[in-house]
């Protein structure tokens, strides 16, 4: 059965909010939501019918789309999910989304030879091996790295969106070095993804580029009556191009890092290179090598380099050498005690 874009729009904000047991939804409150919703991702501002959310409620209940959403009426007033866990986006996919998601894969998979398209080749061999194991009912042969316990992937669409449609946001946040949540203003431009975590670039409404981390953040409020502040700090397509992780002020300067790697790691660096810079300088006579990179000297860097221990040996600048050398000699103190 076919369902449109708007449909799906309130059938996925009814969800989120049922899914949320820590507050009431009357019909009224589902009613504010979508319509809410479709403003926000597609500027319709003529309300919902009572009506309307009636129906999509008994669809959500129904076989017709899969979804059999155990929704129930309490109070005689408040609707829920009689299961906790239940969401539509658990709903196990049937042969018909099988057979489309195959023709999809059929339709990406020809365009993976195309220069534009080359970063989809990721994508497509996902999306081919899950549908293959769900159709098949075997296990899957490719198993990539993923981290699903991480907090703050709820916020993903929310600030996707936010930034397409240039919204500012209310956001209730706590660093790692503060006691307590602060709650500002911000103003997304980039998200960016580093290790299985995601980080949101942007700005509050005086002050430098923040990159904030999804998975500190506890809430996000969508401010429609508060004007977006351009980006005019940075530009996404080149503010990465000499970094190593997500960490890196406006106006910081790349230094050319040079270190040396012994013979037996020297294939595995040559392979997977630090960074895109990396270059080979010299080739010593016990078959270590000497490599020079250009990249902005943050903690993602330093942890890069920790990580190989006595394989590896920075050889300047002399900051970045004693730095390193530092946190050495205190962590040997640390196994010494």
């Amino acid at each position: 059965m076919p369902v449109n874009r708007n449909a799906l729009i309130r059938y996925k904000t009814i969800d989120t909010c049922l899914r949320n047991r820590y507050r009431r939804w009357t019909l009224e409150d589902l009613i504010d939501a979508c319509s809410d919703a479709l403003y926000e991702y597609e500027g319709i501002d003529k309300g919902i019918s009572k009506r309307t959310i009636q129906m999509d409620i008994q669809m959500m209940r129904s076989e017709k789309l899969g979804y059999n959403a155990p929704i129930v009426v309490y109070d005689n007033k408040y609707y829920k999910y009689d299961e906790p866990d239940y969401s539509i986006t658990n709903t196990p996919l049937t042969e018909q989304d099988l057979k489309v998601m195959t023709e999809a894969v059929e339709v990406l998979r020809q365009f993976k030879a195309f220069t534009n398209f080359s970063e989809m080749g990721d994508i497509v061999n996902r999306l081919e091996d899950h549908v293959t194991s769900v159709r098949q009912k075997t296990i899957p042969v490719i198993d990539f790295e993923k981290n699903e316990s991480l907090k703050g992937l709820d916020y993903l669409d929310t600030i996707y969106h936010a930034i397409v449609n240039k919204q500012t946001l209310e956001v209730k946040y706590r660093s790692f070095r503060a006691r307590s949540a602060s709650v500002f203003v911000f103003y997304p431009y980039l998200l960016k993804e580093y290790r299985n975590r995601w980080f949101v670039y942007g700005t509050k409404q005086k002050g430098p580029l923040l990159n904030l981390a999804l998975d500190r953040i506890h809430s996000i409020t969508p401010l429609t009556n508060e004007p977006y502040k351009e980006n005019t700090l940075f530009d996404p397509l080149t503010f990465f191009d000499n970094l190593v992780g997500v960490t890196k002020n406006v106006g910081q300067h790349a230094q050319t890092v040079r270190f040396k790697v012994d013979a037996a790691n020297t294939p595995y660096v040559e392979t997977k290179p630090i960074h895109k810079s990396q270059t080979v300088i010299e080739r010593l006579e016990d078959n270590s090598v000497i490599f020079e990179i250009n990249v902005i000297i943050n903690q993602e860097l330093q942890r890069e380099f920790l990580g190989f221990a006595e394989t590896i040996k920075v050889l300047s600048p002399s900051t970045f050498v004693e730095s390193l050398a530092y946190k050495i000699r205190k962590a040997k103190k640390m196994y010494d005690e």
